[in-house]
């Protein structure tokens, strides 16, 4: 019988080994929750070790200090919202359609990881530094998917020189759109993604297609 009792005590560490992979998205897992709670600068290890179930030893083995570890968690959750909503495009469908799709894909992608969101827009910009040109560097790629649209509705009316033009700063003003509405939104989860979605398409894309081809306000003189 003890024999038996000892070949289990060597058995049962072993069992609970789990594959660097794992435990480093673990890890990020709960990194992603504390900063997204309490902000990068009072985010403690000590709590993103209990929340994590790891040893503090083997955070700082397998994704380095408190930093290095921030910056991971938003590298992370910047390339998969990258992919969600790369994913929700439709490239069959015109760029209207295909928009609204991305749209929809990146309110889901909030909807479903609140603390994700947090973290890239609000603490990670708080923080500033390497940490917001990471979140600058997200946004450009949005800025020019959103632009490629833009410009591709245009070349097909005829537009192209104006388009052209025109398609890099009505993309920028489209993303910081789509990024308040979201941020409104964790307040106001009622709305469902794709009415969210619709309400940007109406006030942003209809005025789009208004100034691609010259029909634009101005003031009075």
């Amino acid at each position: 019988m003890k024999e038996v009792g000892v070949t289990e005590d060597v058995k049962t560490p072993r069992s609970r080994r789990l594959p660097r992979a794992v435990r480093e998205r673990q890890i990020l897992d709960a990194a992603v929750e504390v900063f997204s709670r309490h902000g990068y600068h009072s985010a403690s290890m000590d709590e993103i070790s209990e929340v994590a179930g790891v040893s503090k030893p083997m955070i700082y083995s397998y994704l380095g200090a408190k930093e290095d570890l921030f910056a991971k968690c938003i590298r992370r959750e910047a390339s998969r919202l990258l992919e969600a909503v790369r994913d929700g495009l439709r490239s069959e469908l015109p760029p209207d359609m295909q928009l609204w799709h991305g749209l929809r894909s990146f309110y889901r992608f909030v909807a479903e990881y609140r603390d994700s969101w947090t973290v890239l827009h609000r603490q990670a910009l708080t923080v500033g530094g390497r940490f917001a040109d990471e979140i600058t560097m997200l946004r450009s790629r949005a800025i020019e998917v959103v632009t490629a649209l833009v410009v591709t509705a245009g070349m097909k009316k005829g537009l192209g020189d104006r388009a052209e033009f025109s398609g890099p700063a009505l993309a920028v003003a489209l993303v910081g759109a789509a990024e308040s509405l979201a941020d409104w939104w964790l307040d106001h989860s009622e709305v469902s993604d794709g009415v969210l979605a619709s309400w940007l398409m109406n006030l942003v894309w209809l005025g789009f297609n208004d100034l691609i081809e010259g029909s634009v306000w101005r003031p009075e003189e």
